[in-house]
């Protein structure tokens, strides 16, 4: 089946050697098997989209810089700490929402398609399965693409926001240093200090991404709807991620624990390693389109 492959952006992708022949059968194998596959996406699938990610060596943030992710609690607590985040997402919103799903994301689409893919996790925030046509999906920590009130909970669209910030920022402007995975970008404080932040145009309340900030929780009800997938499928594919975040790996726990074979699709070691059926060190947008 012909899938139109986009050309991967390595800039973020960590050095890997070519799949090897025998893993890619072990792949076939696995996938082949399977009539209810249960997958799990992180950031080592977007990467080659051009989004970087946290914890890649040499190429993550974490790596390149001393930059951390915003915490729910200061987010929440203080209203510097949303200014500046609003302001850098403000400058990173362009382009971050311009990216596009890569060969990895149409391959699961295709396989959701031809009914081998029962349910599909991801823990990004990209929107990128969406853009890719997955709809058995959840997206386990939300979408920046969504923005919701603290107080009230109505939701507007992020697109529909960032026009509210020019009409309130009319005359400001900030040159971005660097993107970060989660799409804002880094800006001084001299720049972030005249940035107007809208509140809710229906209560007055605190606006914030419709996305679980470190520090915060998945929903229980989220977590359960999972669960129930994962107790329908008859095995599990982890791509692109070390599953270094609970919130994800307790799926991955469930999964040993029902004894369902388990494949691991990622560059460097998980959290999954020594108890996974298969282990696979490539790129996803490489080795996902040669399984059939």
């Amino acid at each position: 089946h012909s899938v139109s492959r986009p050309s991967p952006n390595l800039t973020f992708v960590p050095a890997s050697l070519p799949p090897d022949p025998a893993k890619v059968e072990e792949l076939q194998h696995f996938v082949s098997n399977s009539k209810r596959l249960f997958v799990m996406t992180g950031a080592g699938i977007s990467t080659e989209s051009g989004i970087p990610d946290y914890r890649s060596e040499g190429v993550g943030l974490y790596a390149r810089t001393d930059r951390r992710p915003v915490q729910h609690a200061e987010f929440v607590r203080s209203a510097s700490a949303r200014q500046r985040y609003w302001a850098r997402n403000f400058v990173g919103w362009p382009q971050f929402s311009s990216y596009q799903p890569n060969t990895a994301h149409l391959v699961l689409r295709d396989w959701e398609k031809l009914g081998k893919l029962h349910w599909l996790v991801t823990q990004n925030v990209d929107a990128l399965h969406t853009k890719a046509g997955s709809q058995r999906m959840t997206e386990l920590h939300g979408c920046t693409h969504r923005v919701f009130c603290l107080a009230c909970g109505d939701q507007i669209l992020r697109s529909e926001l960032q026009e509210h910030f020019e009409a309130l920022n009319p005359t400001w402007k900030a040159e971005a240093f660097g993107v970060a995975p989660d799409g804002d970008v880094f800006l001084t404080d001299e720049q972030v200090c005249n940035f107007q932040v809208p509140a809710c145009h229906r209560c007055g309340g605190i606006l914030k991404p419709d996305v679980t900030f470190f520090g915060d929780m998945v929903s229980q009800e989220k977590v359960n709807f999972v669960h129930q997938r994962l107790a329908e499928s008859d095995s599990m594919l982890v791509a692109g991620s070390s599953m270094q975040v609970y919130s994800g790996y307790r799926f991955a726990l469930a999964a040993q624990e029902k004894q369902l074979p388990i494949a691991v699709l990622n560059i460097g070691p998980t959290r999954l390693d020594h108890f996974a059926s298969l282990k696979l060190n490539s790129r996803c947008g490489e080795l996902l389109p040669l399984i059939v």
